[in-house]
């Protein structure tokens, strides 16, 4: 696939702090890029950058075949874009905010048809201080869609959303990604990156200390994969003998788990709950625990806490 955003070596620094430390990428033409990271990981700034709003302090930038701040008019015409910080005047309704907004660009789509798309035709007359934050959420990526745009950027999109609210976002972003667009976004969420992105980078300190898929972020893990039940019946020693086959075995009482490296050919908790049943052995509260690109994410950047 064409790339249709190119980063080679993107230095920001704000004094004595580097905010991002000479990275490079691509995005490709169709596909959702995600970038995750701890606070001040360096993601806002690098986004800002490839939208034109910051300049960056070293590096060479190329989107949609301009560079950000020469080429700032062609981005403003082809690109969308979803601020962090975005908002609206309180007393502004929904349909005033995408009609003055789609008198901006030259070929606006109809906003009128993104008002039903969206899910916001009951909404047109509300003012923007009474709608609930997936609502304005939605506008956001009405607003970001006005340009007809080839690529759009979402800066943590979701952040403040409940769980439903979230994931008509989700379907919402995957359903514009259909359509041909192509879409970078940052997010703190790792299921997020996890459910929507087709590659992720991991961005500490200003660098991408990992860039590949989510699978195969995950499978190259050195994590293990753990099932964990209740067998009825006590654990006979032939039993016990044939669990450790599968990998290393924790009993206590009655409770058993069974643990093994990420990466294997056949899922543990498919060979366990074959073995058991050719064991002929009644279990129940079976669960099972597979790295995720948390677990990646944690590995990675560690887990104290950022500010």
């Amino acid at each position: 696939m064409d790339a249709i955003v190119q980063v080679n070596g993107l230095r920001k620094a704000y004094g004595a702090t580097v905010a991002v430390d000479g990275i490079s990428f691509e995005v490709c033409h169709g596909e959702i890029f995600g970038m995750v990271g701890p606070n001040g990981a360096g993601k806002t700034t690098t986004i800002e950058c490839l939208e034109g709003l910051r300049k960056p302090d070293g590096g060479r930038l190329s989107v949609l075949g301009v560079d950000p701040i020469l080429g700032s008019q062609v981005l403003r015409e082809r690109a969308g874009m979803q601020l962090q910080q975005s908002n609206l005047p309180d007393r502004m309704k929904v349909w005033e905010a995408l009609d003055l907004y789609a008198s901006f660009y030259p070929r606006p789509v109809d906003w009128q048809a993104l008002i039903a798309q969206l899910g916001l035709e009951e909404k047109r007359n509300t003012p923007f201080a009474k709608l609930s934050g997936g609502q304005k959420q939605r506008l956001f990526i009405a607003l970001a869609l006005l340009p007809d745009p080839q690529l759009i950027f979402l800066d943590e999109l979701t952040t403040g959303l409940d769980p439903q609210a979230r994931r008509a976002i989700w379907d919402l972003i995957l359903a514009v990604r259909a359509l041909g667009k192509t879409i970078l976004l940052t997010t703190h969420f790792m299921e997020e990156a996890e459910r929507l992105c087709d590659r992720v980078a991991i961005l500490d300190h200003g660098r991408i200390v990992a860039l590949d898929t989510p699978s195969a972020l995950i499978h190259n893990l050195a994590a293990e994969e753990r099932v964990s039940f209740t067998l009825l019946g006590g654990v006979s020693p032939a039993l016990q003998q044939a669990l450790a086959q599968l990998g290393s075995v924790e009993m206590n009482g009655d409770q058993v788990t069974v643990s093994s490296p990420n990466g294997r050919a056949r899922p543990l908790v498919s060979e366990v709950v074959s073995l058991l049943t050719a064991q002929g052995a009644a279990f129940r509260d079976l669960s099972t625990r597979q790295p995720s690109l948390e677990d990646v994410f944690l590995s990675l950047t560690g887990r104290a806490m950022r500010d």
